[in-house]
Formats: structure tokens, sequence, C-alpha cells
């Protein structure tokens, strides 16, 4: 098993440099076309000078750890302003706070009124009383 690993670390190696080098964008590739590229990939491969020509020189490369150039880095939302201000004026749009919070209230008691009947459906239920009217009780075990 061990006799093998150089080629598949070769076959490894060549496979990531044309994936790399298909995906990335004209823009940040030096030197030579995208196509001669490819090329130099696909007929280099076996003996390793095109995939490590192309780590090397093919494509710029950002520096590691850092952002990259002419990017925004991001922030977690608590720290963005531009989201923080973004949920002000969706307040704002929302209305008075008072008349959200008198729907919030009236959500709630409505939640709890709902939340009363349903238990005291469990609690006839359970005591083997009618559920409602016209309905008679369930028979008994004796």
């Amino acid at each position: 098993m061990l006799r093998y690993l150089p080629f598949i670390l070769v076959l490894a190696l060549w496979i990531y440099a044309f994936i790399d080098c298909v995906n990335t964008p004209e823009s940040q590739i030096r030197g030579l076309p995208k196509v001669i590229w490819v090329l130099i990939i696909l007929l280099f491969g076996e003996v390793l000078v095109g995939p490590v020509a192309w780590l090397i020189a093919g494509k710029v490369r950002e520096p590691a750890g850092g952002a990259p150039r002419g990017r925004a880095t991001w922030v977690a939302p608590d720290d963005n302003p531009a989201f923080l201000n973004s949920l002000k004026d969706e307040n704002k749009k929302d209305g008075n706070k008072k008349d959200g919070n008198a729907r919030d209230e009236a959500l709630l008691k409505d939640w709890e009124a709902d939340l009363r009947r349903r238990e005291e459906e469990l609690r006839r239920r359970d005591d083997g009383t009618p559920n409602g009217p016209g309905q008679t009780p369930p028979p008994s075990k004796d």
C-alpha cells in the first residue's frame, strides 16, 4: 500500500491544481491566460512541473490570516453598525412601541386562554367527565 502513496499524492496535487485553475477568475491569474495554464497543468502534471508552477506563479495569492484586498471583512451582527441601524429602522416602520406591546400582550393572553382550555380538556378526559354538552362519559371499568 505504501508503494502507491507517491502516485496518489501526485494525482491529488494534479487534480487540485487543475480544479483550482479552472475555478480561478481571469482577474486573479498571473502571467498567462487561463487556457494556457490548464494545458500546462494537464501536460506536465505527471512530473509535477505544471501543478507546482501553477501553485507558485499562476495565481495571485492573498496574504494568510489577512483580509482579501479590496474586500470588507465579515463582522458579527452585533458589531455591524449597518445591521444595527437596519433594526432601528425596522422598529420605526412597525409603528409605535406601545402598539407593538399591546399586540404582544393580546397574543400572549390568547395563548394562555388556549392553554387553559386544553388543560381543562385533558383533566376532563382523565377524570372521565364529559368533554362537552350532550356527550356521555366513557363507561366505567367496574
